[in-house]
């Protein structure tokens, strides 16, 4: 079995597959446009200018698709996690962040089976950023998935599919 990051029938990783650093420099850039007007999410970015925060995203991604190993060689290990920490991640922002990236993937438009492998990484690693409970409880007898859900839209739905 392959790992996500290389096709050895090919002999490609995946980060060559899809493009190179071109598909995920507009990959993220895509992302971040929709981040930039985002009230639920651009206060997780505490510098004015998210150009900083594109950077450490692209270079990641990069990096763990098998590409240049650069965000290691600047920042040392991810550490996804503790690097999250300081920063309220619940089930609103998991779902945002998802939005606007399932939105720049689609503008990206890679095969279906890339996408669907990026998509699921994708999926996995937004879960695994959730780091508070959401503040308020279902109420009694509200259907599931309406939790807090109080500004008339329908809540966001988010699939392993692409």
């Amino acid at each position: 079995m392959t790992s996500p990051r290389d096709d050895s029938e090919s002999g490609l990783t995946f980060y060559e597959a899809v493009g190179g650093s071109e598909t995920f420099v507009r990959l993220v850039r895509r992302f971040y446009q929709g981040v930039a007007n985002d009230p639920v999410l651009r206060p997780l970015y505490p510098e004015e200018d998210l150009g900083p925060a594109e950077e450490r995203l692209r270079l990641f991604l990069i990096q763990y698709w098998g590409g240049p190993r650069t965000y290691s060689d600047q920042r040392g290990h991810p550490r996804l996690r503790m690097r999250h920490a300081p920063f309220r991640v619940g089930t609103r922002e998991r779902d945002r962040w998802l939005e606007h990236m399932r939105a720049a993937m689609d503008e990206i438009a890679l095969p279906a089976e890339l996408d669907q492998q990026l998509w699921q990484y994708l999926v996995m690693a937004a879960h695994s950023m959730v780091n508070t409970l959401d503040e308020t409880p279902p109420e009694q007898g509200s259907a599931p998935g309406n939790a807090g859900d109080d500004d008339g839209d329908d809540p966001i739905r988010i699939s392993l599919r692409p």
